[in-house]
């Protein structure tokens, strides 16, 4: 529920903030004499045009050799499974790389029993339709525990701008009811700040291992429609009055 808060002196200066976060922005203005101060919000729904899988391929053995070739096993089928797809394997993102030793813990010398290589892998697709063959491909070759997929956006600069312009509009109409509620006619815009922002929808892990002898049947995603991306943005105006 949006609230707000009026403050009015001689119907001259007018502040306006639409959300909780408009009032804690709108107060680094000062509402000068004549000028009226609004805040709004904004949003615009579209499509997405990128799907991120992500997934981790981790191994463990008895030494750092043995568990690092594992690793690079589990690698060659992750590129096999791109090739496969058309995919060129460098449109697989690299995020993190770890060799780590495995204690005993139990053991009062904290003995090392074996280590565990890790590295998290990123890709992201343009064209949806191969979503399905990758994951159940990864899933098939037992590359990974546990996969995500979400769905962003990566061409936004209109999105936002949409946005911007849809808070602007709010803002405006703040202004203007404002204004003739002082017998004012609203004047033009003095100063304005934009922030924006994307609500990004958290992935849940999609299991591997479960998915694996399930090539003969659809994927859990067929027929469904990717969840659209939300654009946000807020704005600070002021105008003058006449």
């Amino acid at each position: 529920m949006k609230t707000a808060a009026i403050s009015i002196c001689l119907c001259v200066s007018v502040v306006i903030a639409t959300s909780a976060l408009s009032r804690a922005q709108s107060s680094a203005f000062s509402a000068a004499p004549s000028t009226v101060v609004v805040g709004a919000d904004g949003k615009f729904e579209t499509a997405p045009d990128t799907a991120l899988i992500q997934f981790n391929i981790s191994t463990q053995a008895d030494n750092a050799k043995d568990a690092y070739d594992q690793a690079a096993k589990q690698a060659e089928a992750t590129r096999r499974v791109l090739h496969a797809n058309g995919i060129d394997p460098k449109a697989a993102e690299i995020g993190f790389f770890s060799v780590n030793p495995q204690y005993d813990w139990k053991n009062p010398k904290h003995k090392v029993i074996g280590y565990q290589v890790t590295t998290s892998v990123s890709l992201k697709l343009k064209d949806f339709s191969k979503i399905g063959p990758v994951t159940q491909q990864l899933a098939d070759a037992s590359v990974s525990d546990s996969q995500s997929l979400s769905y962003t956006l990566d061409s936004s600069e209109e999105a936002k701008s949409k946005a911007v312009a849809d808070a602007y509009r709010h803002a405006h109409a703040s202004a203007q009811s404002l204004a003739a509620a002082c017998g004012r006619t609203l004047g033009e815009l003095s100063n304005a700040s934009v922030d924006t922002f994307e609500n990004i929808h958290m992935p849940g892990p999609m299991r591997s291992r479960a998915m694996a002898g399930m090539a003969k049947l659809e994927a859990p995603t067929e027929e469904f429609s990717p969840q659209n991306v939300t654009i946000t943005a807020h704005v600070n105006a002021t105008f003058l009055l006449k």
